[in-house]
C-alpha cells in the first residue's frame, strides 16, 4: 500500500508458524499467527474486506467473528503509530467513536511500545487479541482481554515471529 492499492483477502483461521506451513491444497494455511490475520482487517486498507477461510472454520471460533464482525471498511481517521518498512507496523484507526488498533511484525518476534495518546479524552473499553504464549509454535493460540483505557494508557505488546496485535476500542458506557 505504500505505493498504491493491492489485492488480499485476510482472516484464515488455519494459521501457521513458519517452520509447519506447507502449501496443501485440500486444507489450506496462511504464514503468520492468528493475531497477525485479524490485524490485516486493520492495517489493511480495503473497502471491500471478504473472509478468505471456510465457514465451517468461522463457525467454530465465535471470539474470532465477534471481532470482525463489526471492523468497518471504511475509516473515518487512520494514524501511523509506529513502524519500519518490510519489519513491522502499528495502526490506529478511528470510525465514529470507535479505534481499532492493528499490529504485525515480519518473521521476526518483536516487543514494542503502544501508548494511547491518540484517543480522546474520556473513559474506553479495549478488547484485544495478543499472540498467545505458544503462538510461535502453535500460530493459532492467542489470548483475548478486556480492559479499560484511557489517552494516557501505555500497552506492552509482544507479537510472536509473524505475529499480530488487534484491538477495538469503544467508548466506557
Amino acid at each position: 500500500m505504500f505505493v498504491g492499492p493491492f489485492d488480499y483477502t485476510p482472516g484464515a483461521m488455519r494459521n501457521a508458524s513458519r517452520r509447519s506451513f506447507a502449501p496443501v491444497f485440500e486444507q489450506p494455511m496462511s504464514l503468520g499467527t492468528r493475531c497477525q490475520q485479524l490485524a490485516m482487517y486493520v492495517v489493511f486498507e480495503s473497502p471491500l474486506q471478504m473472509l478468505a477461510d471456510s465457514p465451517s472454520n468461522y463457525e467454530r471460533e465465535p471470539e474470532t467473528m465477534e471481532f470482525l464482525g463489526p471492523v468497518p471498511s471504511v475509516w473515518d481517521e487512520t494514524r501511523v503509530i509506529d513502524g519500519r518498512l518490510g519489519d513491522y507496523v502499528v495502526v490506529a484507526r478511528r470510525s465514529g467513536r470507535e479505534w481499532w488498533v492493528g499490529a504485525m511484525t515480519d518473521a521476526t518476534a518483536r516487543e514494542l511500545e503502544l501508548g494511547l495518546d491518540f484517543l480522546p479524552e474520556g473513559a474506553f473499553r479495549m478488547t484485544a487479541f495478543e499472540d498467545g504464549p505458544n503462538a510461535e509454535r502453535w500460530a493459532s493460540d492467542y489470548r483475548r482481554s478486556l480492559r479499560d483505557v484511557t489517552r494516557t494508557s501505555t500497552l506492552a505488546l509482544r507479537l510472536a515471529a509473524g505475529g499480530g496485535f488487534a484491538a477495538r476500542i469503544t467508548p466506557a458506557p
